[in-house]
């Protein structure tokens, strides 16, 4: 493989995440006929391959990392647990149960400028993430110390606001998913992958602090870990 090219295992992952979602939200529909749910799939599917393409051009070792890292040796054995329960399973049963919640009119509802304001700031949540990545050389899928790339503590951008912005990004996003689809069922798997975020952030935050030098000082300087002036 040379330097230019991506791991091709991480190519067919990214092509199958983008691919995934609606084939599961809509069968489960039972029909495509869904003005909202073509909305969310949209934004979420520029925003992911706008962000893919401004890092390519920032910063193209990261997405090396990215699609890579899954098989480093060094990846945290918790992290290989957490991971697949908040990106995967968990936003995917939100998918079923919300493609199901629509075609059974489960949840009743909620008002179409309820749908779009959360929609917005969802969004919002997926421009704060991009920041981030785009900010942070080491944004890495999985949570390892990257000593063969130089690993530094990243203090700029976002990382001023809260030390974990691509986890407050994202969350943000997962929050707003079953209101936008109209489906309060989907958030027993979205509460999941909530709480398995957050066990995640909060053991990064206790691994980057008794092995990434520097980083330490850096939670003195930025208090926050989640939410500003809060957590």
């Amino acid at each position: 493989m040379t330097e230019n090219k991506l791991p091709i295992r991480g190519i067919i992952s990214f092509a199958a995440y983008i691919l995934l979602y609606p084939i599961v939200l809509f069968s489960n529909a039972g029909t495509t006929r869904w003005g909202m749910a073509w909305a969310y799939l949209g934004i979420s599917t520029l925003t992911t391959i706008g962000s893919r393409l401004l890092v390519h051009r920032k910063n193209p070792d990261l997405l090396r990392e990215r699609g890579s890292a899954q098989s480093a040796k060094d990846v945290k054995v918790w992290d290989r647990k957490l991971v697949p329960i908040a990106a995967i399973y968990g936003p995917l049963a939100a998918m079923i149960l919300a493609g199901v919640d629509f075609r059974y009119s489960w949840t009743d509802a909620i008002p179409l400028w309820g749908q779009v304001l959360a929609l917005g700031v969802g969004t919002l949540g997926f421009i704060f993430s991009t920041w981030a990545m785009l900010e942070n050389r080491f944004f890495s899928s999985m949570v390892r110390i990257q000593t063969e790339r130089g690993h530094t503590v990243c203090k700029t951008g976002p990382y001023k606001i809260v030390r974990h912005p691509g986890y407050a990004g994202g969350l943000l996003w997962y929050l707003v998913t079953p209101l936008v689809l109209n489906s309060l069922w989907a958030y027993i798997p979205t509460l999941v992958a909530l709480i398995a975020s957050v066990i995640r952030t909060a053991l990064e935050d206790k691994t980057l602090r008794a092995e990434l030098p520097g980083y330490e000082e850096f939670t003195r300087e930025t208090r926050y870990r989640l939410i500003p002036g809060i957590w």
